[in-house]
């Protein structure tokens, strides 16, 4: 396989990686260890996947690389996602890392096409973590499932020593059970489909960074973090095979996630940038940090491509619901420049948004 990585074996005790084979020798080929930006969600991570992950486990559910991989089991579609939060702080204004270990694998199966069901929870906790800071979070994991109709029914706890963790860590895995009759993904992804927001971009990246960064406005920044599977429900029993993909733009944001559907779907996209819901403390605050809000993880949002023809149909259906009250049409697919994201700005000119090499923001999920 012409990107598989080799392993040289000229040196026993300590193999070294060739990377001379790769298709795309930057930015990996220059990165001989781990980078915080390999967990960005940008085109380090993608490199990882592509070139490491993907190779060792190859096979058919996994290559789809969606949100979630679909499964058959005895007569059953299935959907199964997992997912590892590391956020910093725990707790922030609109959420903690408990509601977001919930509702980002709940999200991951809804955009899926699926009726999310059970959750296991895995924790590793750092010698010296307050019990009152894992009860307060555990409460919230629990409310989380509770409003968005799953059940946690597994899971695992370890502790390391003082120093070697950050207080708390989460990976929760998902199953749900595919809808009877509904197909979504790059693959049906067309020409003229048309591209929906559910609502403002980058609300929970910058609730996180305005803590850290000890940002305060009249109008405070909420994290977006919230369960989908309810309003993209409503979506699919009234839209149906109209809906033809789902996403949740979450590490590197809206950007990265129409970049990785371009590419898969082998399509161009156009987006217009003055259609783009961005709440105005959310702006403010990422034009003092030197941010686009196209880069800004989101943990209650979604896109959607939906058939031009019923594009206004699912606008009505998002917006009459308290999650898609701001939704938005932001722009189409297109058989023009192929693989491809342009966006048309405010001055009327088109720029391409490419996908990050790393990430604009350390450890927002």
């Amino acid at each position: 396989m012409a990107n598989e990585l080799k392993v040289s074996a000229s040196h026993a005790e300590k193999p070294a990686l060739d990377f001379s084979n790769w298709s795309c020798p930057l930015p990996l080929a220059d990165y001989p260890t781990i980078v915080m930006g390999h967990g960005g969600g940008g085109k380090l991570s993608n490199e990882l996947v592509e070139h490491l992950f993907l190779p060792a486990f190859r096979n058919p559910a996994l290559e789809n690389l969606g949100d979630a991989a679909v499964l058959e089991a005895a007569g059953a579609r299935l959907a199964l996602s997992t997912d590892s939060f590391v956020v910093q702080p725990l707790f922030f204004p609109g959420g903690s890392i408990g509601e977001l270990a919930v509702n980002g694998t709940v999200n991951d199966l809804a955009v899926s096409g699926a009726n999310p069901r059970f959750l296991s929870a895995s924790f590793i906790l750092e010698e010296g973590f307050p019990l009152a800071q894992l009860a307060a979070i555990v409460e919230a994991m629990a409310k989380a499932a509770a409003a968005a109709g799953v059940k946690i029914v597994t899971g695992d706890t370890k502790v390391v020593e003082r120093g070697h963790g950050d207080g708390c860590y989460i990976t929760t895995a998902g199953v749900g059970i595919l809808r009877s009759g509904i197909a979504v993904g790059p693959h049906r992804v067309k020409p003229a489909d048309a591209v929906i927001v559910s609502g403002t971009l980058g609300d929970h990246g910058m609730a996180i960074m305005s803590v850290r960064e000890g940002l305060e406005f009249e109008s405070p920044i909420r994290s977006d973090c919230a369960a989908l599977n309810g309003m993209i429900a409503q979506v699919l029993d009234a839209a149906g095979s109209s809906v033809h993909a789902m996403r949740d733009p979450t590490r590197g944001g809206l950007a990265s996630t129409l970049n990785e559907i371009a590419a898969s779907s082998d399509v161009g996209i156009v987006i217009d940038e003055a259609a783009i819901p961005v709440r105005d403390e959310v702006r403010s605050a990422c034009e003092l940090l030197g941010l686009d809000p196209v880069y800004v993880a989101n943990e209650g949002k979604a896109v959607f491509f939906v058939a031009p023809d019923a594009a206004d149909y699912v606008l009505s259906i998002l917006r009459a619901h308290p999650l898609g009250k701001d939704a938005a049409l932001i722009g189409h697919a297109t058989a023009e420049h192929k693989r491809m994201l342009v966006a048309r700005t405010l001055l009327g000119a088109n720029r391409v948004i490419p996908t990050m090499i790393g990430e604009q923001l350390p450890r927002i999920c």
